[in-house]
C-alpha cells in the first residue's frame, strides 16, 4: 500500500507524461485513476496546483526577444514549456515541503520507559526498545519505525495529529491509543478514548474506543477486534494482556517490557491469552511458565518459551 508521498510523486509523474502531446497510454492512466480514490484525489491536487502556477506564468507571456532556431516560438509550444516548468516547480516545491522538517528520535532501551510532553494536553509514553521519529518545527507529527508508544492527544481539528507507521498513517480525532509495531511488519493500534483514523489515503478505517485493529507480520489483511479501555496501556503501569498472542508476540513483548532476553521455541505453535505482571518476571525469568501455561527453559543469557 502505498503512502500519501508515493501517491502524489506518481500524480505529479502521469501529470508530467499526459501534458505531452505525444503521450498515449490513456489506458494504464485510467487505471492508476480507478485502483484507489487517493490516486484521483492527488491528480486533481497535482493539476490544480500547476494551473495555478501555469496562469502566472502565462500571464507574462513569452518575451519579445525569444528565438529558436531563427524564429519565434508558437504560443503553443511556449505554453507547453510553461506547463512543464510549473509541473518541475510543483515538484520541487512538494519535494521542499516534504525535507523542511526538523526531525530527531527518541530512543529507548529494552526495559525502559520514558514520558515525553510535545504540547500541554498532548503526552507521548514510549515502551522499552523502541525508536519514535518527532519533529521540532511540528509538535503534532511523530514517525514510529519500531516498537510502542502509548499518544494521549489534545485535539484540534484544524490540524490534527499524525503517526506515521510504515507506509501507513494514523490520524486521531480527540484520542488515546497505543501502537505497537516490530520489525517484522507486525501491527496493533488500540483506541481507549476518541478514535483514530488509520491509512485515511488507503484502508481508511475507523478505530473507535474499546476497538484495536491488528496486522500479522508478513501480512497485509487488518482485522478489527474488541479490547478492554482499561488494557489500552497497560503497559506502563508494569501489566501485560495478551489475548490469543502468538509465542513470538508473547516473546517480543516480554523482552520490550522487561529487558530479558526473552524467544519463541523454533517451530513453537499455539496461542496464549492470559495477564501478568511484569516485575516479578525481574527477579525470575522463569515464572512466566506458570503465569501463561508455558515450557521454559534457559540457554545461556536466552530464555526460551514454549507450548507445553
Amino acid at each position: 500500500m502505498a503512502s500519501d508521498g508515493a501517491i502524489r510523486e506518481q500524480a505529479l509523474g502521469w501529470a508530467v507524461r499526459a501534458g505531452d502531446p505525444t503521450f498515449a497510454d490513456w489506458e494504464a492512466f485510467m487505471l492508476w485513476l480507478e485502483a484507489d480514490p487517493a490516486h484521483s484525489r492527488a491528480y486533481d491536487e497535482v493539476t490544480a496546483a500547476v494551473g495555478e502556477v501555469a496562469d502566472l506564468v502565462a500571464v507574462a507571456g513569452p518575451a519579445n526577444d525569444d528565438v529558436v532556431d531563427g524564429r519565434r516560438p508558437t504560443r503553443r509550444l511556449w505554453l507547453g514549456g510553461a506547463i512543464t516548468a510549473s509541473l518541475a516547480l510543483v515538484g520541487a516545491l512538494w519535494l521542499f515541503q516534504g525535507q523542511s522538517r526538523d526531525l530527531y528520535t527518541v530512543q529507548t532501551a529494552l526495559g525502559e520507559t520514558r514520558s515525553i510532553t510535545l504540547d500541554p494536553g498532548t503526552r507521548v509514553d514510549v515502551a522499552g526498545g523502541t525508536k519514535l521519529v518527532l519533529d521540532r518545527k511540528d509538535v503534532r507529527f511523530a514517525k514510529l519505525d519500531e516498537g510502542q508508544a502509548l499518544f494521549t492527544v489534545r485535539h484540534d481539528a484544524a490540524h490534527p495529529f499524525e503517526v506515521a507507521v510504515g507506509d501507513e498513517k494514523l490520524v486521531d480525532i480527540g484520542t488515546v491509543f497505543d501502537v505497537r509495531h516490530d520489525a517484522r511488519g507486525a501491527l496493533s493500534v488500540a483506541v481507549s478514548e476518541g478514535a483514530v483514523q488509520f491509512d485515511p489515503g488507503g484502508a481508511d478505517v475507523r478505530v473507535s474506543p474499546g476497538e484495536v485493529l491488528r496486522r500479522e507480520a508478513g501480512g497485509s489483511d487488518f482485522t478489527l477486534s474488541r479490547v478492554a479501555a482499561d488494557q489500552v496501556g497497560e503497559w506502563r503501569k508494569g501489566r501485560l494482556t495478551f489475548e490469543a498472542a502468538s509465542l513470538d508476540d508473547v516473546a517480543a513483548q516480554l523482552k520490550r517490557a522487561t529487558g530479558i532476553d526473552y524467544a519463541a521455541a523454533p517451530g513453537g505453535a499455539g496461542t496464549v491469552s492470559g495477564s501478568i505482571l511484569v516485575a516479578p518476571l525481574r527477579k525470575d525469568p522463569a515464572a512466566i511458565g506458570p503465569l501463561l501455561g508455558l515450557s521454559v527453559r534457559a540457554q545461556g543469557s536466552l530464555w526460551v518459551i514454549g507450548s507445553h
